[in-house]
C-alpha cells in the first residue's frame, strides 16, 4: 500500500476514534435513574465573571446510587455552583447546606425515559455526522493524491474501499454505544 494512503488512513481513524470519544462523553451527561458525576460534566458556574467547568471549582462524588455531593474549594462559590445546576437542563433540585450541596437524583417517568432516548439518538447522529465528514475529507485527499498520479486509479477504488470499511466499523461502535445507553436509560 502506498505510503501517502497509509497515511491519510491512519489520520482518518484518529479523527474517527475522536467522534468515538466525544460521542461517548456526550452519552455520559445523559440522566438515567441512578447518580453518576458525569452528568455534571457540561455545567459551567459563573465564577467571578468566568465560565468555570464545575469540576474546577469542586469535587463531587456519588456516595450512594441516587445521590451526588458537590464539595465546592471555595466556600464563597457555593450559591453561584447551586445557581449553574438550577439553571441547567438536567431537572435537578439542589440542598445546599453552607458547606456541600446535595443532589438527589429522582427516578425518571416514562415519558422523561422516551425523551432521553431520542435525546440520546440525536447525539449518536450527530457521532455518525462526524465520522461521514472525516470519511468525506479524507476521500477528497485521496482523490487528490490521486489526481497528482501519486496512486492508480485501482488503488484509489481499493482505497475508497478500505475507507468504507473503517467508516462502517466506527459506526457500528455508535450503534453498540447507543443500543446500551439505551437500555440504561430504560431500565426501571
Amino acid at each position: 500500500m502506498n505510503e501517502m494512503v497509509e497515511l491519510l488512513f491512519d489520520d482518518g481513524r484518529e479523527r474517527m476514534d475522536k467522534a468515538l470519544i466525544a460521542c461517548q462523553n456526550e452519552f455520559n451527561t445523559i440522566r438515567t435513574g441512578r447518580a453518576s458525576t458525569a452528568l455534571l460534566d457540561r455545567i459551567n458556574v459563573d465564577y467571578y465573571g468566568t465560565k468555570t467547568p464545575l469540576k474546577q471549582l469542586a469535587n463531587i462524588s456519588a456516595p450512594e446510587a441516587r445521590l451526588l455531593v458537590i464539595t465546592p474549594y471555595d466556600k464563597s462559590a457555593i450559591k453561584q455552583i447551586e445557581h449553574a445546576i438550577l439553571e441547567s437542563e438536567l431537572g435537578l433540585n439542589p440542598s445546599n447546606d453552607g458547606n456541600l450541596i446535595r443532589l438527589a437524583i429522582p427516578e425518571l417517568t416514562e415519558e422523561r425515559r422516551r425523551e432521553l432516548v431520542r435525546v440520546v439518538k440525536g447525539l449518536a447522529e450527530n457521532g455518525r455526522v462526524a465520522v461521514r465528514n472525516v470519511r468525506r475529507d479524507v476521500l477528497h485527499k485521496l482523490k487528490e493524491v490521486q489526481k497528482d498520479g501519486d496512486i492508480s486509479e485501482d488503488e484509489l477504488h481499493w482505497a475508497e474501499d478500505e475507507l468504507q470499511k473503517i467508516t462502517d466499523k466506527h459506526t457500528e461502535k455508535i450503534e453498540e454505544m447507543l443500543k446500551h445507553k439505551e437500555e440504561e436509560i430504560l431500565e426501571v
